[in-house]
């Protein structure tokens, strides 16, 4: 039995494409990422990843709209979003496939495409 430690990863990814990880992967990465409440994360969107958030503590929000604990929120590529901690939170993120670089900042077709 390995024993690691989610305070070893970085921001909270252990499964990937990526070091350090518990599993490499470049099929899928899964992260449980926690924010301060005020935390913010700039519009952007995936070309090839879907991204799957699972709220598992507090109130965030996502493109206007708010969710809490148990919500499950599917982004598909090309699909953008904003994101804001609204109360101390946590999330687990899949996404699929692991595909590296594959992160754009602002709207899909706003002075990038």
């Amino acid at each position: 039995m390995k024993i690691d430690n989610l305070d070893s990863m970085i921001r909270g990814w252990f499964v990937g494409d990526f070091e350090p990880n518990v599993l490499k992967s470049d099929q899928v990465e899964v992260g449980v990422k926690s924010y301060k409440k005020g935390d913010y994360e700039e519009r952007h969107y995936h070309k090839i990843a879907t991204e799957i958030t699972v709220i598992t503590k507090g109130k965030v929000k996502m493109n206007g709209v708010i969710y809490s604990e148990g919500d499950i929120i599917t982004i598909a590529p090309f699909e953008d979003t904003d994101f804001e901690a609204l109360e101390d939170s946590q999330n687990v993120v899949v996404k699929i496939p692991a595909a590296k670089n594959d992160k754009y900042l602002g709207k899909y077709g706003e002075n990038n495409e």
